[in-house]
């Protein structure tokens, strides 16, 4: 039994280690995408590098900062608060070029976008199997099945007291938890709860800084145990 319960909890620590792995990836991708930054034209393309120069978590802090905005929950932007979005984040695009953004998300031309198409077009291109992949490990995590990724849940899957900040006093077993889910939270706003939004718009910056799919699908295996 004591064989079983140090590897169900060492999976915990392999999970938090491996996903701080991608931190090497995380740098190249920046790297690569400030040199492609200079060079680009497309406003699309342009803001998704930006995003993507500042690391994995890039594009869901984007979309935290426009939820944030959001004060009537209709999940929609005009121009003037797509603007504040940009600039509150540290976007630097110009308003000419941030119109013509705009207005290629305007489809309808309604004067409103739909942040959550939004992002989901700003995500960099993963594939069918890359997704899976990642839906695969969310549903792993999310015991209650409501979509959103809790402490509580965490508490179902593993046992933060081999952990070894717990273990020498320094955190809690809910700020262990906490500090696990804020690495797919955006630096601006922890709420400590990670939707399922928030997590594929996380691994769809760390699939960017992956060139082949089975290294990318290895390393989700191998992080989540799938």
């Amino acid at each position: 039994m004591k064989v079983f319960i140090m590897s169900y909890n060492t999976r915990f620590l392999s999970v938090m280690s491996e996903m701080a792995g991608t931190s090497r990836h995380d740098r190249e991708m920046t790297i690569n995408a400030k040199r492609q930054l200079s060079e680009c034209s497309d406003p699309v393309e342009k803001l998704r590098l930006q995003c993507l120069a500042r690391g994995s978590s890039g594009i869901k802090g984007l979309g935290r900062t426009f939820k944030i905005m959001d004060d009537d929950n209709n999940r929609s932007l005009d121009f003037k608060e797509f603007l504040k979005g940009l600039n509150d984040y540290g976007i630097l695009m110009e308003k000419q070029e941030a119109t013509t953004l705009f207005q290629h998300f305007d489809r309808d031309g309604s004067g409103m976008i739909d942040f959550e198409e939004f992002l989901i077009t700003l995500r960099p291109p993963m594939s069918k199997a890359r997704k899976e992949v990642v839906m695969q490990a969310f549903r792993k995590l999310d015991k209650t099945g409501d979509g959103v990724i809790t402490i509580e849940d965490l508490q179902g899957v593993y046992n933060a007291k081999y952990h070894p900040k717990y273990q020498n006093g320094e955190w809690t077993e809910d700020q262990v938890f906490r500090k696990f889910l804020d690495s797919f939270d955006s630096p601006y706003d922890k709420d400590g709860k990670v939707t399922r939004e928030e997590f594929m718009n996380y691994y769809a910056g760390v699939s960017a800084s992956i060139d082949t799919d089975v290294y990318f699908l290895v390393m989700m295996r191998n992080a989540w145990k799938l």
